[in-house]
């Protein structure tokens, strides 16, 4: 078995979870382990540019349908013209 890890928490924090604990009928330390693995399994999720801008892809209306076509030479020659 792994050696115990400390930490401190708060007062509230501490009520929170002995007020959970007793609803599920459970541990303070298994409601601790299930929260901590809740946390960590949503921070390893790997998310894609394309989902986070999902919502705002389309909402904007630019008026050039073809804006986007040949974009790199665009950009070089804006940056030329700023030097």
């Amino acid at each position: 078995m792994p050696p115990p890890v400390a930490v401190r928490l708060d007062k509230a924090t501490r009520q929170r979870i002995a007020r959970l604990a007793r609803a599920r009928r459970k541990t303070a330390s298994q409601v601790m382990r299930e929260a901590i693995e809740t946390g960590l399994q949503k921070q390893e999720v790997n998310v894609f540019p394309y989902d986070l801008m999902a919502g705002l892809i389309g909402v904007v209306q630019s008026g050039d349908p073809r804006g986007s076509e040949n974009m790199g030479r665009k950009f070089t020659e804006l940056l030329k013209n700023r030097a």
